[in-house]
């Protein structure tokens, strides 16, 4: 496929990981941030490439995966009202809270829609005026000018039944808050590069700096990872820690200054609880007091009676680095695809999804080298 095989050329990712085989001296933990990346790694098989030394651990890459129980539990309540229909992305529906999930909730009667984009969300608004229109907006920095600008089209055209279930969620405090905690393993980063294409690479020099860990702006695709890992390795190798874009087809230094503007003009930043990792100061985005007529939860008000989490699921550790998900008992057990624990294995990007689908019926091999 033009503009993809170039990145899938074996021959590239075999010298790629030769190279970092000859680089590496001693014991190196990464993190790569995108679950993206984490489908690419397991599916390709591109840890057993790498040298013993070499320890790939997995982030909290996912914006599914680290929606909290109790956000869950507000949107499956607001679901369940007879004047509400809820849309939502098709990831979100299997996603356990702390009791039902958005998928039991339309089971029993629920008027939950996917979508595909939340300005759909506004056109279903704009048809159902009699109805409350809650678009459940999750995601990283990529989904949030997306979700921004629905709510500026609802504004501007007078919607007045359109609002939305925040929880987004931003990746730099995440970072810092791994480096941070007493149990962290990680020394380096692969950051993801479609964050970076929206916000820029400014916000990490000072984490790299504070925390002396490395941070590889870095693509998807096989090469783009084991290059941004290559320069991650000769930075550890040679005690630099500094910020490096290797995604540059993608990502300016500047980011999208038009798209970080709408974000801007919308959202104000907030704390926000991670699910699995708890409450980081400062690392989510909440709607602006102008637009406060369009935050679902302080018009609709939703509760939630909140149940003890599952005691047995590692989700947490694993979205933390501190664990991967072969370490987790209930894997591949009591806890599949089919009915998830935790939300690694329901999300399409989840550490534990990308485990089971491809772990368990051996890794993709890396396709053949392409002619030229």
């Amino acid at each position: 496929m033009k503009y993809v095989d170039e990145y899938r050329d074996a021959a590239l990712v075999r010298q790629l990981a030769d190279q970092i085989a000859r680089l590496t001296t001693r014991p190196w933990t990464i993190m790569e941030i995108c679950g993206g990346q984490t489908h690419a790694i397991v599916k390709f098989g591109l840890d057993d490439l790498l040298p013993k030394p070499i320890t790939l651990v997995h982030g909290p890459g996912c914006p599914v995966c680290v929606t909290s129980a109790a956000l869950i539990d507000q949107a499956v309540e607001l679901a369940l009202r007879p004047n509400v229909i809820l849309c939502s992305f098709g990831d979100m529906l299997r996603v356990p809270g702390s009791g039902l999930d958005l998928l039991t909730a339309k089971a029993r009667g629920a008027d939950v829609r996917i979508v595909y984009s939340p300005l759909d969300a506004v056109g279903i608004a704009q048809g159902n005026p009699t109805k409350e229109i809650v678009f459940f907006a999750v995601g990283f920095e990529t989904t949030a000018p997306a979700n921004a600008l629905s709510v500026l089209r609802a504004h501007r055209g007078q919607v007045r039944n359109y609002s939305i279930l925040t929880s987004h969620v931003l990746v730099p405090p995440a970072m810092r808050a791994i480096l941070g905690s007493p149990d962290n393993r990680v020394q380096g980063f692969l950051a993801a590069g479609h964050v970076c294409a929206i916000m820029g690479v400014q916000e990490y020099g000072p984490i790299a700096r504070d925390y002396r860990a490395p941070i590889i702006i870095t693509g998807f695709e096989p090469v783009d990872i084991l290059e941004g890992l290559l320069l991650c390795i000769q930075q550890l190798e040679t005690g630099r820690t500094e910020v490096e874009n290797a995604y540059s087809r993608a990502v300016r230094p500047e980011g999208n200054p038009t798209a970080r503007k709408i974000v801007e003009e919308v959202f104000a930043i907030t704390d926000r609880d991670w699910r699995g990792i708890g409450v980081i100061p400062q690392s989510g985005l909440a709607l602006r007091p102008a637009f406060a007529h369009y935050d679902a939860a302080l018009r609709l008000q939703p509760t939630h009676a909140k149940a003890p989490p599952d005691t047995v699921c590692l989700s947490g550790a694993i979205m933390r680095g501190v664990k991967k998900p072969l370490d987790c008992p209930a894997f591949g057990t009591r806890c599949q695809p089919e009915h998830p624990l935790g939300a690694p294995m329901v999300s399409s990007e989840g550490a534990c999804a990308a485990y089971y689908r491809y772990r368990n019926r051996g890794a993709a091999s890396v396709p053949a080298a392409t002619a030229g």
